[in-house]
């Protein structure tokens, strides 16, 4: 049988990170991996994860928006498995999702492609009988967004709505853990023009903008 040993399997997911790294990073810059996507026709990846089986995401969220919410008397909380702690931490669950990573030099654009997924977790915005749900993100590292559902009051509003702009130029250098996962951290995380005016529509308001800073992210995965 013709098993990957740990350290191969370390490594895959290293390298994976590492890539995330790259891309993430390109989106503080001029760079990008731009919009016109090429196959990947009978070019090899250098790296791939084909199941990612967790951890998790987690924002610490900025000062400057809690301060906001609270001005706006717009309290935050946990969806589902999600959570935030004491010291304003939120986590949301990886749950699935693939990442495969081409060498930048070849055709193939994006050079990274996939989809980390956080079924059944999200974030809560309440502000008197108004409830609004951010639910089942999804980052795409081709494109640095994560999108997800958003609710009212129970209702779907939209689905595959662009939530936040993910800004890697504050990343931090990557950390490898001990029990085999590995570690991004240091992404800003901004609200998307198109949250901003849903939830200034939603709660009758006009004080939110795009580019408002949430958190900085930290993405831990293992494959």
């Amino acid at each position: 049988m013709n098993r990957k040993s740990p350290f191969a399997r370390i490594g895959a997911v290293v390298m994976m990170v590492a890539a995330l790294a790259f891309v993430v990073a390109a989106c503080g810059s001029d760079d990008s991996t731009g919009s016109d996507a090429t196959s990947a026709g009978d070019v090899k990846p250098v790296a791939q994860i084909d199941n990612l089986t967790g951890v998790d995401t987690q924002v610490t969220l900025d000062a400057g928006f809690v301060d906001a919410l609270t001005k706006l008397k717009v309290t935050p909380g946990p969806v589902g498995k999600a959570e935030i702690t004491n010291d304003g931490v939120a986590v949301f669950p990886i749950t699935g999702g693939n990442v495969t990573y081409y060498d930048p030099a070849s055709p193939v654009r994006p050079y990274v492609q996939g989809v980390i997924d956080h079924e059944g977790s999200g974030l809560s915005l309440t502000a008197g009988k108004t409830e609004v749900e951010l639910t089942d993100f999804v980052i795409d590292p081709g494109t640095s967004v994560l999108t997800g559902t958003v609710s009212v009051n129970g209702k779907e509003a939209a689905t595959d709505a662009t939530l936040f702009d993910l800004d890697g130029s504050t990343l931090e250098p990557l950390q490898t853990n001990s029990d085999g996962t590995a570690t991004l951290a240091g992404t800003t995380v901004k609200l998307s023009d198109d949250a901003a005016s849903l939830l200034n529509d939603t709660f009758g308001i006009n004080d939110l903008a795009g580019g408002l800073v949430i958190g900085i992210s930290a993405i831990t995965v293992k494959g």
